[in-house]
């Protein structure tokens, strides 16, 4: 019997986004979009043609949820961490942004990318006072 990661939705995105501190939800083209003072954090994003061509047969089929990182080291030990959840296509090459299968994810890991994610974007006041009381 195969093992399965427990597997997330875009509810559970929405929740836990939606709870952090000065975060507000919008559509952009029919895609969900979640942001701290207008600065993208997370979002909704299926693969386009490019990257299905560049992905080859390893394109995943599931919902995929693009992040914000801190920085590139922090996408490239992602990647190199946990390749059958967190990937990259060469549209996102240069940017701090990683690719998530939201399907194999588990509840705990998607909240800590929402939470990075949130304070790779949030202003610096926001993010420490969020630290500060509750990490």
């Amino acid at each position: 019997m195969m093992l399965r990661r427990p597997g997330t939705t875009w509810e559970d995105v929405r929740r836990m986004a939606l709870e952090l501190p000065e975060t507000t939800e919008r559509l952009s083209r029919d895609l969900r979009q979640w942001r701290v003072h207008d600065k993208l954090f997370v979002w909704e994003r299926p693969l386009r043609a490019a990257d299905l061509e560049a992905l080859g047969n390893g394109a995943p089929d599931g919902p995929i949820l693009g992040a914000r990182v801190e920085h590139l080291g922090a996408k490239e030990a992602l990647t190199a961490d946990d390749p059958a959840v967190f990937f990259t296509t060469p549209h996102f090459d240069g940017y701090p942004a990683i690719l998530v299968r939201l399907d194999q994810i588990a509840l705990d890991d998607l909240h800590e990318v929402i939470v990075e994610a949130w304070l790779a974007r949030a202003p610096k006041r926001l993010a420490k006072v969020y630290v500060d009381t509750s990490l």
